[in-house]
């Protein structure tokens, strides 16, 4: 059995004790309690002084870096894009500088196992140099645990008369 690890990066603004950062700060713990409650969470790297947010030296200035492990991917989705951490997420540029991007992470890891910092670095570096595949993959291309590329559903939109519907549809397999 194998479970999902994540890891996204931000550069942040100013630092976290700054004025500007305050929204930021007073969201953390909440939704890290949100996080460790919700369906499918596994575990998430927390800092050595207690407020949840682990920051990285970098030459560009602090990075904000966030690692955590999920039973699959459809967890991790619902978590990110379906509760409150959503509207935390449509203000990060308030927080957050333009940062390299791919700036998350995916990759399968055995259940019980725990990535380290330098791991899930790694694992980004190596998705910015040779593009998604099953050492580390993007959200938006991903792979099985078993190293097969997952097909992605296409949302197709008709019109009928004044009304617009949407079915979902698997690509084909590419040959």
């Amino acid at each position: 059995m194998h479970h999902l690890a994540q890891v996204n990066v931000a550069r942040l603004r100013a630092p976290l004790e700054a004025p500007a950062m305050r929204g930021f700060a007073a969201a953390v713990a909440p939704i890290d309690r949100l996080a460790a409650t919700s369906p499918g969470f596994v575990w998430r790297l927390g800092s050595g002084d207690g407020h949840g947010v682990t920051v990285q030296p970098d030459a560009g200035g602090p990075v904000f870096l966030n690692l955590s492990v999920w039973q699959g991917y459809d967890a991790l989705h619902a978590f990110t894009y379906r509760t409150a951490h959503a509207g935390v997420l449509k203000r990060r540029s308030s927080w957050f500088a333009p940062t390299p991007q791919p700036s998350t992470a995916l990759w399968w890891l055995p259940a019980g196992e725990r990535p380290s910092v330098e791991e899930a670095l790694r694992r980004l570096r190596y998705l910015r140099e040779h593009g998604p595949s099953p050492q580390a993959f993007s959200l938006r291309r991903r792979f099985t645990a078993d190293g097969a590329p997952v097909q992605r559903s296409r949302r197709v939109t008709t019109r009928r008369s004044t009304s617009t519907s949407a079915a979902l549809y698997t690509s084909p397999p590419r040959t």
